[in-house]
């Protein structure tokens, strides 16, 4: 498998909402659930800041309410929200379209749920011929759902790589590095590492 070109990527953000785990949810849910949004909004940071082009996907924002504040900060230029109608996100015609208008042959998706929205719009562009990425630490789902999910996508062929991985593969070279690192510090490592 060839290197991950950022300059091939559009990272996809699935249902990063908190509702999914809300006041009902174990605090253990909410903690992880938390993590995997602040993992999702650094990942978004490094892609605002390297030029990857970013979408984002709600699932019934009346309910779920709307992307995560941190990441919706971490994308100063903005990108486009879609709601997002079947699990897939590759199975709403204008997420897909999106994603396709960019021309670029890498998916790389971070979100909510591992097993269900994130497995389905991974399998379904993968099926479609897209090179997909999931990050692993960077997605999530309550209970067994995570591992289960995870599995399933390992299982399903779906590269599945760490957030400070796909920094790395993004970037490629020390001097990117330490010229990224100095010019966004609050970026050079991502949330639960220490390098």
């Amino acid at each position: 498998m060839p290197h991950v070109n950022r300059d091939d990527c559009v990272l996809v953000i699935i249902d990063a909402q908190p509702g999914f785990y809300g006041p009902e949810r174990t605090d253990v849910d909410r903690q992880a659930h938390a993590a995997a949004l602040e993992r999702c909004a650094w990942v978004a940071g490094v892609a605002a800041a390297l030029e990857v082009p970013t979408i984002v996907t709600e699932e019934d924002a009346a309910t779920n309410g709307p992307t995560a504040s941190e990441i919706s900060a971490a994308l100063p230029g903005g990108a486009p929200v879609f709601d997002k109608v079947v699990f897939g996100a590759d199975d709403n015609p204008e997420i897909d379209a999106a994603v396709r208008g960019h021309g670029r042959g890498t998916v790389v998706v971070v979100g909510t749920e591992t097993d269900v929205c994130v497995a389905h719009s991974a399998m379904g562009w993968g099926s479609a011929g897209l090179r997909v990425i999931v990050v692993h630490d960077a997605v999530y789902s309550a209970g067994e759902g995570h591992r289960n999910g995870l599995n399933r996508l390992w299982q399903e062929g779906i590269e599945l790589v760490s957030a400070k991985e796909l920094y790395y593969e993004w970037l490629r070279a020390l001097r990117a590095v330490r010229d990224f690192d100095a010019q966004h510090p609050h970026l050079a490592t991502p949330p639960g590492f220490s390098l």
